[in-house]
């Protein structure tokens, strides 16, 4: 049996997933179109937890193709600017693009829009993830859009196969994003069996939502991955707060409130922030409650991997903050 918690406390992660460039209209709350000035920074989700684990103090290799230009290897310039080991990126010839979202610092009317087109990130190939040593690593991590297309969907599952054979847990956070996707249909069923081969599976009401069929019964499908074969099943509920699903325990975490001033990259600077402290010997609460401090830092900050704190800027933020929120 897979040892969940022993692997997470190793603190060195294998992610699997994108790396992108983000572009954010400056200054903060600038709208895309009337923009001059805009700043770059990493992003995808899969890089930006890799790059808040390392941030908070653990090691993260990342698994990824990207584009062989100037955009590629401004990606992995990144990766290894925050400290994410590389060696595992692949450049990729061709048309293939690497993902670029151009995203707003405000909240009211707050506009995204996603390049995804010819990603490069879904040429990742299973003979990528057959060339890694997964002994060196404690944990498996992935995003949920590394199996939006192939071949980047069997190599994925590979991974999973050879993670699970060398005694690594597969930390999976679902992140649904339907322009990604050839239907929802696909999603839904490709979704749902890479969380019914996960130990740990990190996901909104929505997204749970989404892989029951029925929005209105997505608590009822984390309870049954949790009843399964997930030792950890967080459902976050936004505003609401999450519940963390163990075997036979439900447990109810509150919020940090803070002035958002973007709602973009909480869900991974949430998961970073929850693996660094489950590493840290933490328990399930309080690495819930120091993920979702993580999310709030994120949101209340411009960008996504450069928001991702610091233990002294996590701490720091604890000490001052009155929350969390009753639940």
């Amino acid at each position: 049996m897979t040892d969940l918690l022993g692997g997470i406390k190793r603190n060195n992660f294998l992610v699997i997933g994108r790396a992108g460039m983000d572009f954010c209209p400056d200054p903060p709350g600038t709208r895309t179109e009337d923009a001059t000035h805009f700043v770059a920074g990493l992003g995808g989700s899969s890089a930006n937890i890799a790059a808040g684990l390392v941030k908070l103090g653990g090691q993260a290799a990342l698994v990824t193709s990207v584009s062989d230009d100037a955009i590629g290897r401004y990606c992995v310039n990144q990766l290894s600017h925050y400290g994410v080991d590389t060696s595992h990126v692949r450049a990729v010839g061709g048309e293939f693009r690497n993902s670029l979202a151009v995203y707003e610092s405000r909240v009211q009317d707050h506009q995204t829009v996603i390049y995804r087109n010819g990603a490069a990130d879904f040429q990742m190939t299973p003979e990528d993830v057959e060339a890694i040593d997964y002994s060196i690593y404690g944990a498996l991590i992935t995003a949920g859009t590394v199996f939006a297309a192939e071949p980047s969907r069997m190599a994925a599952f590979r991974a999973f196969e050879l993670a699970r054979a060398a005694g690594l847990p597969i930390l999976f956070d679902i992140d649904y994003r339907p322009y990604s996707w050839p239907s929802p249909q696909v999603a839904a069923q490709v979704l749902s069996r890479a969380g019914a081969l996960s130990d740990m599976i990190v996901g909104n009401d929505e997204e749970f939502g989404f892989m029951a069929g029925d929005p209105t019964k997505g608590l009822d499908k984390a309870r049954a991955l949790a009843a399964g074969g997930a030792g950890i099943v967080v459902y976050k509920m936004g505003e609401h707060g999450a519940i963390t699903l163990t075997k036979g325990e439900e447990i109810r975490t509150g919020i940090y409130p803070v002035t958002a001033l973007k709602p973009t990259g909480a869900g991974d600077s949430f998961m970073a922030g929850l693996l660094a402290a489950l590493a840290a010997g933490h328990d399930l609460r309080a690495s819930v409650l120091r993920g979702s401090a993580c999310a709030a830092i994120v949101v209340a900050t411009p960008g996504c991997a450069p928001a991702m704190p610091f233990p002294k800027d996590l701490e720091a933020f604890l000490a001052t903050h009155p929350g969390p929120t009753d639940v």
